[in-house]
């Protein structure tokens, strides 16, 4: 299956878990999970919230930023993979100049 992000309509919200600023994302679901392209633009942030449904996997397609997963502190930039484990807590921040963008799984688990 393709899954076509350039394609998709895009949903900007507005300090998404308490954050800062504001998140975009295009993003496809189904009961399985979801999969998203994430823009976190400078200045805003993804706000610290529990991981309930499952997994969180980030891989940062370009920017720079900061997670903290459990009170641990991990720096983000192009190339790396942040992972939440379901049960977590995490925030997500960027810290640069330039728009944070995310590729993000989040495999449901029962």
């Amino acid at each position: 299956m393709l899954i076509e992000f350039d394609k998709m309509k895009s949903v900007t919200i507005p300090n998404l878990n308490g954050g800062e600023g504001s998140v975009t994302a295009a993003m496809y679901m189904d009961k399985s999970g979801k999969i998203m392209y994430s823009v976190i633009p400078a200045g805003s942030s993804i706000g610290l919230h529990t991981q309930s449904t499952g997994n969180d996997i980030n891989y940062v397609i370009s920017g720079q930023g900061k997670a903290v997963c459990d009170g641990v502190e991990e720096i983000l930039r192009t190339g790396v993979c942040h992972y939440c484990p379901k049960g977590s807590q995490h925030t997500i921040i960027n810290t640069g100049e330039e728009d944070l963008v995310l590729f993000t799984v989040v495999a449901e688990q029962s």
